[in-house]
């Protein structure tokens, strides 16, 4: 009699683990980001626009807290990592530094990114990323660099008679160090992904949405 309650607990208890890892993978699958690889919609190539971009960081999921299963907004509230940021033309401080056909550079408030490329649109390791991001309960600002053998590339278009030049980009970057201290962390456990498109004028002249900078 003992013996078939024994059983009956393991079984009990092993059902009801069952019930938990399937609920914590349902809720990763409904909270996962989208694939690496699906690109933002390319419409700065329409030249008939004003400056803009957009840019998403997508995190690794190993390198998220309890396994990426909170929400963004919660992750955010405490300092902790989020799924993703974005970061677009009409983000505070936001403006196109820089624009031709081998590269891209955009900023905004605490953001800097320089995506740079080869005559094959091949990213190359003058690229990287400085932003804030939460780690730990801590706000820190990282600067982000591709790994040795650089992961990504820069597509660009231009239009007859015009001076606009559109594209977008998709880079890993897999180092990374604290950009007040210099020091570099142990973070992130696998490549983040970045991400987006653009349009801007190849004038060399800084182009943003605020006034300051038009």
């Amino acid at each position: 009699m003992k013996k078939r309650i024994k059983t009956s607990l393991i079984i009990v208890a092993l059902a009801l683990l069952a019930c938990l890892v399937g609920l914590v993978g349902l809720v990763w699958f409904l909270s996962r980001p989208d694939k690496p690889d699906e690109l933002i919609a390319e419409s700065a190539l329409d030249t008939s626009q004003s400056p803009s971009f957009e840019v998403r960081v997508v995190v690794p999921r190993m390198g998220l807290p309890f396994a990426g299963i909170l929400p963004d907004s919660l992750a955010k509230k405490y300092d902790l990592t989020p799924r993703e940021l974005r970061l677009d033309h009409a983000s505070p401080g936001a403006s196109i530094r820089s624009v031709a056909l081998d590269g891209i550079e955009l900023s905004a408030d605490g953001w800097n990114l320089l995506v740079k490329a080869d005559a094959e649109g091949q990213v190359t390791s003058g690229t990287h990323l400085v932003f804030p991001l939460g780690l730990g309960g801590n706000q820190v600002t990282l600067d982000c660099r591709p790994a040795d053998r650089p992961v990504g590339n820069l597509h660009t278009t231009t239009r007859a008679g015009s001076d606009f030049i559109g594209g977008r980009f998709i880079v890993e970057l897999a180092n990374c160090k604290n950009a007040d201290s210099g020091k570099t962390i142990d973070w992130p456990p696998a490549p983040l992904t970045i991400r987006g498109s653009f349009v801007g004028q190849s004038a060399g002249r800084r182009q943003g949405s605020d006034k300051s900078s038009n």
